[in-house]
């Protein structure tokens, strides 16, 4: 990587990418213990762009305490849930004042286009917090009666399941932290927050203004670093009751097998394979742009990516056509400038990575009919790539690219609905699935058979907080979003009361 001062015209962004950023702690801005500095890189130019603060266990542990003391002062346990919202509403409009600052530094540091980070990262996160403050008045138990004989009094209460460690992944920094930090701050958490490396800025920037809204110190706290020091440390930490992550399956299983030591709650958003079926009958001017999109937005670093595209086969050429139309349309480039459609892949190393899968793809004699390259010059871009001639035994099919890199199957009229699903779920993976069809009988039976934990039908829309997100499988535990999203912050008490 090359050392460089990022050229940013904005005076607020150019003094905040130069910042010593430490770690927030107790409601202070620290040093990390061992005084190491992270750069993070503009994935774009492949320049550092800036240094975090390496936190390491100790810093972890230092958090955790904090956490656990905020947890347990009066300031937070007994603030009325009104009064939680009003905090959430008051941060939810410090991010909408500074939604344009943050989507540029969004941008630099993860690489997507600014009207991306800022038309969907800041006005989703600033969503969320709104979504969820409203959240922090309305949960709840209920009454009951026991089957038991005798006269009784039977309730359950919802109460904060205590400390939390949200850990972040790189691909959608700031929404993805707002995401978890706001459902569990409505349910009355505290929380240690870790960012990934490759993509703190957002992080930092969102604490800086959770500090400037009021809330008390040691309920939100931060710890940059890496995930084998800070983040293993606080996935291992016995003070935390609860891990929210999202990220790569093979992290997920790591987490399950560490939080056996003190039962940690545990929510899991993991990888996908997404499957989206094109039936003869859809509407293909939606349906084409929709399918491309699903895999080329955001260069195909989301989890629910619509990685495998099944069409019939009568409708399959003019779908694959305008599919590789728009491939070879989009502008991949610098997410800073205006006419980028597409960004360039997180780092190097996720770069080869997907040129590895593009490689074993033609070894395996599948057909590249667009893409199917690294872009040369500065930063770390990839070609959208669409394949043919592709099996289920293949790598390609199987394993989570999370790339720009779609596989394209079609299908016969001799293929009933239990034949495509199977097809559909021939994976690891349950987290999302399309259809695309003008039968609601066909969309609602085939929505039956899939073992997926969203399935979209006729829609390209992304994720809604009103509904459930999460998955089947190994696409993870738990759900986030809508009420289940912040009962999962919560325990329930049962009381019996004899009367």
């Amino acid at each position: 990587m090359t050392e460089t001062t990022p050229v940013v015209t904005d005076d607020n962004i150019r003094a905040f990418l130069t910042t010593d950023h430490q770690l927030f702690i107790d409601g202070r801005w620290v040093a990390p213990s061992s005084q190491r500095r992270i750069p993070t890189e503009n994935p774009a130019t492949g320049e550092v762009l800036s240094h975090v603060a390496a936190g390491d266990a100790t810093d972890i542990d230092r958090a955790v305490m904090a956490a656990r003391r905020a947890f347990e002062s009066p300031d937070w346990t007994y603030l009325p849930p009104a009064e939680r919202a009003k905090l959430m509403f008051r941060l939810a409009d410090a991010l909408e004042a500074a939604a344009e600052e943050i989507a540029v530094i969004e941008s630099l540091d993860n690489g997507m286009p600014l009207s991306s980070a800022r038309d969907r990262a800041v006005t989703g996160a600033v969503e969320s917090l709104r979504y969820y403050a409203g959240w922090a008045t309305k949960l709840g138990g209920e009454t009951t009666t026991p089957s038991q004989p005798g006269e009784w009094l039977a309730y359950t209460v919802r109460e904060p399941v205590g400390v939390v460690g949200l850990i972040v992944p790189w691909n959608s920094p700031l929404l993805m932290a707002v995401n978890k930090l706001a459902p569990a701050l409505a349910a009355g958490c505290t929380v240690v927050l870790k960012p990934a490396e490759l993509t703190s800025l957002s992080a930092i920037k969102l604490t800086q203004l959770s500090e400037a809204v009021g809330f008390p110190p040691g309920v939100i706290n931060l710890v940059t670093g890496t995930g084998a020091e800070a983040g293993q440390a606080l996935i291992d930490h016995p003070g935390v009751d609860k891990i929210s992550f999202t990220g790569s399956t093979a992290t997920g299983k790591r987490i399950v097998a560490a939080a056996a030591g003190n039962m940690k709650r545990i929510t899991l958003e993991l990888g996908g394979k997404s499957p989206t079926f094109i039936f003869p009958d859809a509407d293909l001017s939606r349906a084409i742009p929709a399918a491309a999109m699903s895999i080329f937005g955001h260069t195909g670093q989301v989890c629910a990516a619509g990685s495998r595209l099944y069409v019939h086969r009568k409708v399959f050429d003019a779908v694959l056509e305008g599919i590789v139309y728009r491939a070879q349309g989009l502008v991949v480039g610098d997410g800073m400038d205006p006419a980028t459609e597409i960004g360039p892949v997180i780092s190097e190393g996720q770069r080869n990575r997907i040129i590895d899968y593009i490689d074993s793809g033609r070894d395996d004699a599948a057909e590249v009919v667009v893409g199917g390259s690294a872009i040369s010059g500065p930063g770390y871009f990839i070609e959208p790539t669409v394949f043919l001639e592709t099996r289920h035994s293949m790598r390609i099919v199987q394993e989570e690219i999370f790339g720009p890199v779609l596989c394209a199957m079609p299908f016969d009229d001799d293929e009933d609905l239990d034949t495509l699903a199977s097809r559909g779920n021939d994976t690891i993976y349950g987290l999302s699935a399309s259809v695309w069809t003008r039968d609601i009988s066909t969309a609602h039976r085939l929505a039956r058979r899939l073992k997926s934990g969203t399935v979209r039908i006729n829609s390209a829309l992304g994720v809604d907080y009103a509904m459930p997100f999460g998955g089947y499988k190994q696409s993870g535990w738990g759900r986030e979003n809508a009420r289940v999203g912040v009962e999962n912050y919560t325990e329930v008490k049962s009381v019996f009361v004899g009367l």
